[in-house]
């Protein structure tokens, strides 16, 4: 189920935003405290943010600003500021979509799922390749010209996840993050073991130096 985040103001559209929004499947989660809303973001940890611009404290456009220091979660600025001015300086500060109060909820429905196809469209692919290595998610079995390895559920969590973000460190604690919110219990210790594990299973089907590390940084898989 994919989580949106609503970052609104006004009660009346908030509440109006988190029934649709729930009634069309996503978990929703409203941001009602204004004095440290990019924390409470990194805390929830959204697939998709709604922000307004007019807030109090920081404004929308402050805190995406802030938001893209450290992800790239899709944000769909929905305000009442509705020049051409506003919205380049949405798209700017790394909004992804920007859509004027009132809005048609069909219209909005659509950008968000659009958005979220887009962004997540191989979350739910069952079958991912690189390098001619295929890992089959159904099956949990690691394939290399004939050889295979059958991977451990956590195991098989963690190189999909790396698989998925190919060419780009992956930081440590965001494996951790991504296997606590599928409710699988990993720590930093056990990460270090399942990695150790994975490029064992990686060498017995004849594939080498797959998994880098990055002091201090994570882990990389190249695109190459």
């Amino acid at each position: 189920m994919y989580k949106i985040a609503v970052v609104e103001d006004d009660n009346t559209i908030r509440s109006e935003l988190h029934l649709v929004l729930a009634n069309h499947g996503y978990e929703v989660c409203d941001i009602v405290d204004f004095t440290n809303v990019v924390n409470q973001l990194k805390e929830i940890k959204p697939h998709i943010v709604l922000l307004d611009i007019n807030l109090p404290g920081e404004d929308g456009l402050k805190i995406c600003m802030k938001l893209r220091a450290f992800s790239d979660v899709p944000v769909i600025f929905v305000t009442s500021r509705d020049t051409d001015i506003d919205e380049l300086q949405s798209l700017m500060m790394g909004g992804d979509d920007f859509i004027t109060k009132p809005y048609n909820i069909s219209i909005l429905l659509t950008r968000i799922a659009v958005l979220l196809k887009r962004v997540y469209k191989d979350e739910n692919q069952l079958v991912l390749e690189h390098k001619g290595i295929t890992l089959n998610i159904e099956t949990g079995r690691l394939i290399k010209d004939g050889l295979e390895a059958e991977l451990t559920k956590s195991e098989m969590r963690i190189l999909a996840y790396l698989f998925r973000h190919v060419g780009k460190i992956v930081p440590r604690a965001d494996l951790i993050d991504h296997l606590w919110d599928n409710e699988m219990f990993v720590d930093d210790n056990t990460l270090s073991v399942n990695i150790t594990r994975i490029r064992n299973k990686l060498e017995g089907i004849g594939v080498y130096h797959l998994i880098e590390t990055k002091h201090r940084r994570g882990y990389y898989i190249d695109k190459d």
